[in-house]
């Protein structure tokens, strides 16, 4: 089925391109907010959670890279969990993907479009919110629609882009920190679990960034790189941005709304808007990514029979599916229009829970099974080691949210299993003579 899937698709991306986008699919807005919430609940510990976070989601890398080495399709984690367990369980990940994609997608340009609408008058507002998404999307969409090397020249811009401000806060911010800031102190905040959660969350994307496996040169080495670059650059910046942060403000870190701005600004004013102007480009570099990466997940269940084929057709110029990335850009526009970035956040993080779980047990059935569709894979020897750390990380994660959240979670699987059935059937009943 694989081979079916990938068939006209161009391998143009190398390892530098997929680890700028796996970059910036993990380097969101969160990381301009999340330092606060960490400081709130742990204090100057903040970065040890952050670490600990870092492992959990590096044994889930460490598997992804394993299972993707091996079945480096398009769709990602998708093409690889109906390697290892059959269509049922890949279309639940597949749709669990796109809808948990699309949510974020929605809730991300919804928070910089609203940025933007503050910026003008306020009968303006309401107009402005909607020009942006739609002047955003529009204009993200007709890059990717122009071939995969444009799309990911676009992604490997931003990531450079939206890494500036954050190099310039971490470089400048080393020097103007106290001592006195940085002091250890216990903690018992009941909100502990809730911080975890966001360390947590702002570590995923790179299932996002994978799903163009169909797409990447030699992925059988490209994958494994391109994963290992992003894990250890993400995490050695988020460290230092959580200690900067910690540094400079003490104690009034854990009451603001713009951490690493409000930081800055107590050095130079200027330096307060090259924050906000990097958490803008940090909005749009990701949703860039999204767009480039996220439409490959309709585009392959298309092409597995799944939903409609026009959405599994390729144009014959660009090599790109078109309809699925229109798709995929009016659909996240009307999240963005009618919802907000709070609204759309918390189920999107959750669904990767599932996702990882799913993708660390394929792993080790694949190289339980010794499937190797791209040469020689990345045959990590203590694979079944970082499922366990991934699987139980994320069964940790998911215990810490709130009960609805988790009945939301449990409802989307349950649909998109009935819906995979429906669908089945229809077909089955359609073929019969």
């Amino acid at each position: 089925m694989a081979g079916k899937r990938d068939q006209g698709l161009l391998r143009a991306l190398g390892p530098w391109s997929l680890a700028s986008g796996i970059f910036s699919m993990i380097v969101g807005a969160g990381i301009f907010a999340a330092p606060a919430a960490l400081a709130q609940a742990l204090g100057a510990w903040a970065p040890l959670a952050i670490l600990g976070c870092a492992l959990a989601v590096g044994a889930v890398a460490i598997c992804c890279a394993e299972g993707c080495s091996r079945m480096p399709t398009s769709g990602g984690i998708y093409g690889c969990v109906e390697a290892a367990y059959g269509p049922l369980a890949g279309f639940i990940c597949g749709i669990l993907l796109l809808v948990g994609d699309l949510l974020a997608c929605g809730g991300v340009a919804a928070a910089l479009a609203s940025g933007a609408a503050v910026l003008a008058p306020a009968a303006w507002g309401p107009v402005v919110r909607v020009a942006v998404i739609v002047a955003v999307l529009g204009a993200l969409a007709s890059i990717n629609c122009r071939g995969v090397r444009r799309g990911g020249q676009f992604v490997t811009l931003s990531a450079a882009l939206k890494l500036l401000p954050l190099l310039v806060f971490v470089a400048v911010g080393l020097g103007a920190m106290h001592g006195a800031n940085l002091k250890l102190m216990p903690t018992g905040s009941p909100a502990i679990g809730r911080a975890v959660l966001l360390s947590l969350f702002t570590f995923m994307g790179m299932e996002g960034a994978l799903l163009v496996s169909g797409e990447v040169r030699q992925p059988n080495r490209t994958i494994p790189r391109g994963l290992l670059l992003a894990l250890c650059a993400v995490t050695t910046l988020y460290v230092l941005i959580q200690i900067v942060a910690q540094g400079i403000l003490g104690g009034a870190l854990a009451r603001s709304a713009t951490p690493l701005a409000d930081a800055m600004a107590s050095i130079n004013p200027g330096l307060r808007l090259l924050l906000m102007a990097g958490a803008a480009l940090s909005m749009l570099g990701w949703l860039g990514s999204d767009i480039l990466a996220t439409p490959r997940i309709l585009f392959a269940i298309a092409r597995d029979g799944r939903l409609p084929a026009l959405l599994g057709r390729l144009n014959p110029k660009t090599h790109t599916p078109n309809a699925a990335i229109l798709l995929y850009t009016c659909a996240g526009a009307l999240l963005a229009i009618t919802g907000t970035f709070a609204e759309l956040a918390v189920l999107s993080a959750l669904a990767s829970t599932v996702l990882y779980i799913y993708m660390c047990l394929a792993a080790s059935r694949l190289q339980q099974r010794g499937t190797a569709l791209a040469g020689v894979p990345l045959n990590f020897r203590w694979v079944k080691a970082a499922a366990a750390i991934g699987v139980g990380s994320m069964i940790v994660v998911i215990a810490l949210a709130s009960p609805v959240e988790i009945l939301g979670l449990a409802l989307l699987v349950g649909l998109s299993a009935v819906l995979y059935l429906a669908q089945t059937r229809g077909r089955l009943a359609r073929e019969s003579p």
